[in-house]
């Protein structure tokens, strides 16, 4: 039986990583308590944002400056600012000077490499035989892996000059000329490891033949994760973020007002991710759940507290766990013949799917299909253009809106929707659409896009503040029973 963790740091909480050591990483612990676990780190805050381009705001970092520019200067500076920023942190991060030699020489070694990539790469597309287009998606998983091998190697070194036996794992591929597999990548990483007196650090990125960055784009970190906990056959999967996974978003709510989920299935954490409130890469959690193996999602700052546990079990209280919300664009297609027509839905999916326009939720009648859809307007109104070639007759409308949920493991016999139709007409809101699928997983409530962040507290008021606190009480107290019994 399995007597390790394997455990993932995002980078909010891996910039803060000074402060870990005592907590996370050491946390009172002694010889070999310190061991059996992986830790799978992504790159500090920030960084990645400046080797891709800001998650935010979509400004260029690296990669979109030289996807843009037929000039090297920009994307050049661009590297440097990033080298600049790389080394501030692990300047700041360490202490002993002769760890930030080692730090400095590492990353600018790492650096001055991709330069020379991509310098090399801008040279050889000059002639017409190659196209650079060609060779985008390797420049996006090259300069990805840079963020991943900083961060895990500047912690290796932290953690080794406190006496840790800790084991820098790059999965990245460097200068490596072979195109292995994914699992074939993390074996050959983890072959040698000696769990029982070494602590792995990995790069949440690993190069592999499939392509990581093609297949999950920036979500590659926890899908990394997942499958090294499966292939390793950990006892379980825990990510660290910087707040508990809560009822709510404090910020909309108010910290007084939400309550630690505390234990609840795969099922939800779906939901979840359809709404962009990932708890885990929905890749990365179908590969635990079909290796079996639970995910705690815990606050990394309060190592005591046993978090939330996610696990495929699908009893549990009946009540609300989560409410929360995504703006979406709603594309209403109403054709007064379409009723006993084959093939309207069929093409509606097919434009929708040619765009890449992600659908969120969908709802349709005799007459009338709806599906709200997390894509830009522009997008959208491509999709409409396409339908209305197909069928000059229809009518086509669209809507912002937003899509706020209310989400829990069973939601049989709680009245959700009658409960929270009072609550928003309460709230002066008048609902657009309300859905419910037969699963009982999720209500779904689509309103005015400005009156999101009212419906959230609306809803959270009337379905888990004014529930009885003694049953979150018991999952928290489930969670930590199960984490003692892991622990054992």
């Amino acid at each position: 039986m399995s007597t390790h963790t394997v455990e993932k740091i995002g980078g909010t909480s891996m910039s803060r990583s000074d402060e870990l050591i005592d907590t996370l990483f050491l946390g009172g612990r002694e010889d070999a308590d310190i061991y059996n676990r992986v830790f799978v780190v992504s790159a500090y805050g920030g960084i990645t944002n400046l080797l891709l381009e800001d998650k935010k705001t979509g400004a260029p970092g690296v990669y979109g400056l030289f996807a843009a520019s037929d000039s090297s200067s920009a994307w050049s500076d661009a590297l440097d600012r990033t080298l600049q920023a790389m080394t501030e942190v692990h300047n700041r991060l360490l202490e002993h000077p002769a760890d930030r030699r080692t730090a400095d020489d590492f990353t600018r070694e790492r650096i001055e490499g991709a330069r020379s990539c991509l310098i090399d790469l801008n040279r050889l597309c000059s002639y017409g035989h190659f196209q650079l287009d060609e060779h985008m998606t390797t420049i996006r998983e090259l300069l990805s892996g840079l963020g991943e091998t900083h961060s895990a190697h500047t912690t290796s070194l932290m953690l080794q000059r406190r006496g840790v036996n800790a084991r820098f794992i790059d999965l990245t591929g460097w200068r490596d000329e072979r195109q292995p597999t994914l699992d074939e990548r993390i074996e050959e990483g983890m072959r040698d490891v000696d769990l029982s007196s070494e602590l792995p650090i990995v790069t949440g990125y690993a190069q592999c033949r499939e392509g990581l960055i093609r297949l999950y784009d920036r979500g590659y970190s926890e899908v990394t994760f997942a499958r090294i906990a499966a292939a390793t056959e950990a006892k379980e999967a825990v990510i660290h973020k910087e707040f508990h996974l809560s009822s709510a978003d404090p910020k909309i709510v108010g910290t007084d007002a939400v309550r630690k989920i505390g234990q609840t299935n795969f099922d939800v954490a779906d939901q979840l991710s359809n709404l962009g409130m990932e708890a885990i890469h929905p890749r990365a959690a179908k590969t635990l759940r079909q290796a079996d193996i639970p995910l705690r999602v815990a606050n990394a700052f309060e190592p005591a507290d046993p978090g939330t546990l996610i696990d495929a079990d699908l009893s549990g209280e009946a009540r609300v766990e989560i409410v929360t919300g995504l703006d979406v664009l709603a594309l209403e297609v109403f054709e007064q013949d379409m009723v006993g027509v084959k093939g309207y839905d069929a093409t509606i999916l097919k434009a929708l799917t040619r765009h890449s326009a992600r659908i969120v939720s969908k709802h349709s009648n005799a007459n009338t299909i709806t599906h709200y859809v997390d894509a830009s307007l522009k997008t959208v109104r491509r999709v409409e253009h396409e339908i209305t070639e197909a069928y000059p007759s229809a009518r086509i409308h669209i809507q912002k809106a937003a899509l706020v949920s209310a989400v829990g493991r069973n939601l049989k016999d709680v009245s959700v929707g009658l409960r929270g139709l009072t609550a928003l007409d309460e709230a002066g809101i008048t609902p657009i659409a309300v859905q419910q699928s037969g699963r009982a997983v999720d209500v779904q409530f689509v309103v005015a896009s400005d009156q999101k962040q009212d419906a959230i507290r609306a809803l959270h008021g009337a379905l888990v503040e004014a529930t009885d606190g003694a049953a979150w009480e018991a999952q928290e107290r489930s969670a930590s029973e199960n984490k003692l019994r892991s622990a054992a």
